[in-house]
């Protein structure tokens, strides 16, 4: 057996190396075991050539792939991501492939629980999976075993995986056909050649041409152009790889086809989906022609734009939620509705009402209802959500909420403002948390009251409770430690979740994660923890991750305050001990003195907590922010790193080649070295650092109540002892402060902010340098940073194991 006695990671490692490793095997798609893209992408990004079910036994095929279209439709990843040519399955003996196309017909099943544990072989859903697609398997599946078949194998990967793309299509239905319209306008109206003007005058617009394109058969495409009752409802037909008018439907004669400046770029994105559409919504489709239309949307003041993909994907979401006709059995309204973007896409014009604040873009919506848009006038009004009375709203949507069965239906859809009150106007909007809504709830929501979407989200749950809230805003709602009483009396079943980076909306230039949540009032449920799907910034599914709510307690800073020191005989400063996630990490700094900053909030440090405080800052260090942990918060640690030393003397290496000490500021208690270590030609004015690393200082032991007992520090005299990585990180210092010793007019006492400088210089702006023009100080440092970020990449994992951070 090729692949014999190991275990499953190690299993997919070997199949990737030795069979795909002309692709990129790397990327995790959700709970997929394995996945194969193109190392290039396309115009339009990486297309996914296959998804594999991973066995480190022997299993029968049909199984495997139970398994892993239970796992796919579980998470509807197809709908997240575009679907791959392939599925396949493995375990140590064989490999199998399976067309997606021969299979995706289940994932369609009405009336299937999707819900069940994917590895559970005994579920009536497993066994009707299974019995589907044993006959499909027997005609359709490529199976091969390592040894006896590796020349048909490598045959069959190379002929077929590397160019099988064109068989992952999206079916197009009533849900999806408008958002994909909108993508056609991007990347195909460009590119026909064609005048739009002189159509426009006969009434022939873009979106009869994307018609024309919907209703092509991938197969053959004459097919619909002989279905009269189709042909008789298109303006416009694709024929010879360009269009013609249609003129059966028209007075006006268009003799010549019309072409396609850039065929390669047209093909690329009819790869993506299967057409004609599904049979079933065909004529629905023909029928809803007038919601076809270009919608030219301004950004509403003092709220953020909501971006084409994150429309689309919500709204998939509400339908993966609430079923396929979810707009025809709900009511929607956005009571922040701005020019109206966030309902584009949905099709049930009777069922929509759009309020916002400013009449101007009443104005704006009631002119784009003039040249088609999907909405009706009446239902189009201006409304102050957060001082109005409800008195206020059209009687239809009043008698909605006022009974209490159809507020069940109502689904509140909102992108609401994000503006926040700041006590400095160039930072915030002040006074914009001055509303009706913040006077009537300010006891509820406390400082959460200083952002607009908090009063959206009271007002909504308390005054029109029972309705399903669709809303765009960021997480503070589920981890900010500011919304701990808000939370605490929002109390509805979160449903579902994405997240998106936040600098794909307009105006927004931080790096957090924004999450379309939709809750459902009706449910009473204190929100405890929820596993989110991740989309990046082109809307690819990217996988998962956990999201927690915390109160005070559980926070880091509540772990340092216990480790509090007088200044007395201190040797630094930690500043930095006023805020608990990622985003504040750019503040936590370890400087000689409080006095150096304006408003400092940290802690001394001494000879007592040294190892505690070094802890502290590594683990705020350590793990790089990016937009997704922006708002991810330390905690108060479980108590297994008390006797773990080797972690602890690694946060204290890390924290030794990481600070900000200076020594124009005070004597340099940081030096790692000893005067003979870096050949220093003068005495140094403090070896604190390595007599504590030698053992020659011992702290004093507090009592148990401050859980700070020997075990934690260093109270035996003994010399603290380094793993590999920090010992590798000590070297590469060294080398660098003997380089720094062998040169003329130094400090003596220098610190590593003090080497950098005197290496790096000042810039006119009085600011160090990036960069220095001696080339054996840049091959240091750079030798320090790199042997510093495998140490970081080895505390990391006890970050999570120790509960700094949640996974």
């Amino acid at each position: 057996m090729k692949y014999k006695n190991i275990r499953e990671e190690e299993l997919k490692n070997k199949v990737g190396a030795d069979w795909f490793k002309s692709f990129d095997t790397t990327e995790i798609i959700g709970n997929i075991d394995f996945s194969v893209f193109p190392k290039q992408a396309d115009i339009f990004g990486r297309t996914p050539l296959l998804w594999a079910e991973a066995k480190t036994g022997n299993f029968d095929i049909p199984t495997m792939f139970v398994q892993l279209i239970l796992t796919i439709g579980k998470a509807r990843t197809f709908d997240k991501t575009l679907p791959p040519a392939f599925l396949g399955a493995f375990d140590f003996k064989k490999i199998a492939f399976v067309p997606y196309i021969s299979v995706q017909d289940i994932f369609y099943l009405n009336d299937f629980n999707w819900n069940v544990t994917p590895s559970n072989h005994d579920t009536k859903e497993f066994k009707l999976i299974k019995e589907r697609v044993e006959t499909n398997l027997k005609q359709n599946s490529y199976v091969y075993d390592y040894e006896k078949d590796e020349k048909e194998l490598k045959h069959f990967v190379a002929n077929n995986i590397a160019k099988a793309t064109e068989t992952s299509k999206i079916k197009i239905d009533k849900n999806n056909f408008i958002p994909i319209y909108l993508r056609w306008l991007e990347i195909v109206k460009p590119i026909i050649d064609v005048g739009w003007d002189d159509l426009k005058k006969a009434n022939i617009l873009d979106s009869d041409f994307y018609l024309a394109d919907l209703f092509v058969d991938d197969r053959d495409t004459s097919k619909i152009e002989d279905d009269a009752s189709i042909r008789d409802n298109l303006f416009v037909i694709f024929q010879n790889q360009g269009y013609k008018i249609a003129k059966e439907n028209i007075k006006q004669m268009f003799d010549a086809t019309i072409n396609i400046r850039n065929k390669e770029t047209y093909q690329q994105f009819w790869k993506r989906y299967k057409r004609p559409p599904i049979k079933e919504f065909q004529n629905y489709i023909i029928e809803r022609r007038d919601l076809l239309v270009p919608q030219d949307i301004r950004e509403r003041k003092g709220a953020f734009f909501t971006p084409r993909q994150w429309v689309e994907l919500s709204q998939k979401y509400l339908c993966d939620l609430l079923g396929e006709n979810w707009q025809e059995e709900y009511f929607i309204w956005d009571c922040a509705a701005g020019t109206g973007n966030l309902l584009a896409g949905l099709t049930n014009k009777y069922n929509i009402w759009a309020s916002t604040l400013d009449q101007a873009d009443v104005k704006v919506m009631h002119d784009r209802i003039n040249h088609g848009a999907n909405l009706l006038e009446n239902h189009v009004f201006q409304f102050d959500f957060l001082n109005d009375d409800f008195s206020k709203l059209p009687q239809g949507l009043q008698d909605i909420i006022n009974d209490e069965q159809k507020r069940k239906k109502l689904i509140i859809y909102i992108n609401p403002p994000y503006a926040e009150v700041s006590s400095k106007a160039e930072k915030g909007k002040v006074g914009v948390n001055q509303t009706k809504t913040h006077t009537k709830y300010g006891s509820i929501l406390g400082t959460a009251g200083r952002e607009l979407f908090a009063q959206f989200l009271i007002r909504i749950y308390s005054e029109l409770n029972g309705v399903t809230l669709a809303e765009f805003s960021t997480l503070k709602i589920l981890q900010g430690s500011a919304f701990l009483s808000l939370k605490e009396h929002f109390q509805a079943k979160l449903e579902k979740i994405f997240l998106a980076p936040a600098d794909t909306f307009d105006n927004v230039k931080g790096q957090f994660p924004i999450g379309f949540k939709i809750w459902n009032t009706n449910k009473k449920e204190v929100f405890e923890n929820v596993v989110a799907d991740i989309y990046d910034k082109n809307a690819n599914f990217i996988g998962t991750k956990g999201i927690y709510s915390l109160n005070k307690n559980q926070y880091i800073n509540k772990f340092i305050s216990i480790y509090k020191a007088t200044k007395e005989n201190n040797i630094g400063f930690m500043d930095g001990i006023n805020g608990n996630d990622f985003q504040h990490n750019n503040i936590v700094y370890v400087l000689n003195t409080k006095e150096q900053l304006p408003n400092p909030r940290g802690i001394w440090i001494n000879k007592d907590n040294l190892i505690p405080v070094s802890i502290y800052f590594s683990v705020r260090k350590a793990i790089e922010a990016n937009w997704l942990n922006d708002r991810d918060q330390f905690l108060n640690p479980n108590n297994n790193w008390k006797a773990d030393k080797e972690f602890q003397n690694d946060c204290l290496t890390f924290t030794l080649f990481s600070n900000n000490i200076q020594t124009k500021f005070g004597v340099n208690h940081w030096i790692p070295f000893t005067e003979n270590e870096v050949n220093a030609k003068e005495k140094f004015e403090s070896n604190f650092m390595t007599d504590f690393i030698k053992g020659k200082i011992k702290p004093e032991q507090k009592n148990e109540g401050q859980l700070f007992t020997e075990e934690t520090i260093n109270t035996d005299n003994k010399p603290l002892e380094f793993s590999e990585e920090a010992k590798e990180v000590f070297k590469a210092g060294r080398e660098l402060w003997k380089y720094y010793h062998q040169q003329k007019d130094i400090n003596i006492n220098a610190a590593l902010y003090d080497i950098k400088l005197h290496f790096q210089g000042r810039n006119d702006k009085g600011r160090m340098n990036a960069k220095s023009t001696d080339d054996k100080y840049t091959e240091l440092i750079g030798d320090l940073r790199q042997k510093l970020n495998l140490l970081a990449d080895k505390i990391a994992p006890k970050i999570y194991e120790y509960e700094f951070l949640k996974l």
